[in-house]
């Protein structure tokens, strides 16, 4: 689960997810920057209807691993008078692009209507803290349940059955969804994770281990030192430090270095130009990926950048241990966010 101001990934699933986010009649959805996969949905629209909201932004790793069990339930329900909607709130600046949100889902599937959230206007009335976050609401209007962060899916699918019952829906089947989440939405390997995310902006940051420390708004060349602790980060090659992100200046690249515990590494980076591909490569321990590489590179952890995005860079498929993880950028142009892990 990300909380706006606060990083809570590294929590199981459960941890934290009662008593916040607004309770009474659900706000209404006017303070949509747009819609998507749907005209406006107002108040009419809505009467007499269950309503599952789903707050979501596209980078975010651990509202990618509920979107199975919401896909499914949206499908299951849909003729069955539950409306899904999707709130996209974005975390970073290209995801108030609605063109990188219409990509983002489409290529996730998302085709239940989307309300463009861009200005936080629909957060705010929603008294919302969280990513990902579900308001079930029931026929007459009314927030029932809140469910904030990963997991308690069998509890959140017997409260759509429930709602519905009570609208007077007939004949709802009672069995559970059955989902498996592949690629970058299976579930985490919770018993071996050991890091949590980690942004990479100065703002925020923590364990920025290259020798010299970071020069915010600077561009300096930064070196990787040889041994770095669990959980520390650093930069090799001509960088600047901004408040959210680190920008890769040099033409001839750079890297990054994080020594990590957990069974997948992703990265939520970009080119700094649209329309460009920046390529790439990924080592772990000083050695391709081979079997542990991601969706996102081949067994020799080449790959390639052409839009902003979360890229899965390293998934495991034997023990998990401290690992190094290095990425080289062939490019400059390179803007890079946030560390997540599964």
């Amino acid at each position: 689960m990300k909380a706006k101001e606060l990083s809570l990934a590294a929590l199981h699933p459960g941890s934290i997810w009662a008593g916040e986010g607004r309770s009474g009649r659900m706000p209404p959805l006017a303070g949509a920057t747009g819609w998507l996969n749907s005209p406006p949905l107002t108040p009419d629209d809505l009467q007499g209807k269950v309503v599952l909201i789903d707050f979501w932004t596209y980078t975010c790793i651990n509202w990618l691993r509920t979107l199975p069990y919401v896909r499914a339930w949206a499908e299951k329900y849909k003729d069955r008078g539950l409306v899904m909607i999707g709130v996209h709130t974005p975390e970073f600046p290209f995801e108030k692009n609605v063109d990188n949100v219409r990509r983002a889902a489409r290529d996730m599937r998302v085709e239940y209507p989307i309300a463009l959230d861009s200005d936080y206007r629909i957060w705010e009335a929603f008294e919302n803290h969280y990513w990902p976050a579900l308001y079930f609401v029931d026929a007459h209007g009314m927030i029932r349940h809140h469910q904030f962060g990963e997991g308690d899916y069998e509890e959140s699918e017997r409260v759509i059955q429930r709602l519905l019952a009570e609208a007077g829906v007939d004949g709802v089947d009672q069995a559970l969804v059955l989902v498996e989440g592949q690629g970058a939405e299976a579930a985490a390997d919770w018993s071996s994770l050991q890091s949590a995310e980690n942004y990479l902006g100065y703002e925020r940051t923590e364990n920025f281990a290259s020798p010299g420390g970071a020069a915010p708004e600077e561009p300096r060349v930064y070196a990787v030192p040889e041994r770095l602790p669990l959980n520390h980060w650093a930069l090799a090659g001509d960088w600047t430090l901004q408040p959210g992100a680190v920008h890769l200046n040099q033409t001839n690249g750079g890297r990054i270095a994080y020594r990590f515990h957990a069974r997948d590494l992703h990265l939520v980076m970009g080119p700094a130009r649209a329309g460009t591909s920046v390529p790439f490569r990924v080592l772990i321990d000083g050695r391709p990926p081979d079997a542990a590489q991601g969706v996102d590179v081949d067994e020799q952890g080449q790959g390639a950048m052409s839009e902003p995005r979360m890229y899965q860079l390293i998934r495991q498929r034997k023990a998990i241990t401290d690992r190094r993880f290095e990425i080289e950028f062939l490019d400059s142009g390179v803007e890079a966010f946030v560390f997540t892990f599964g």
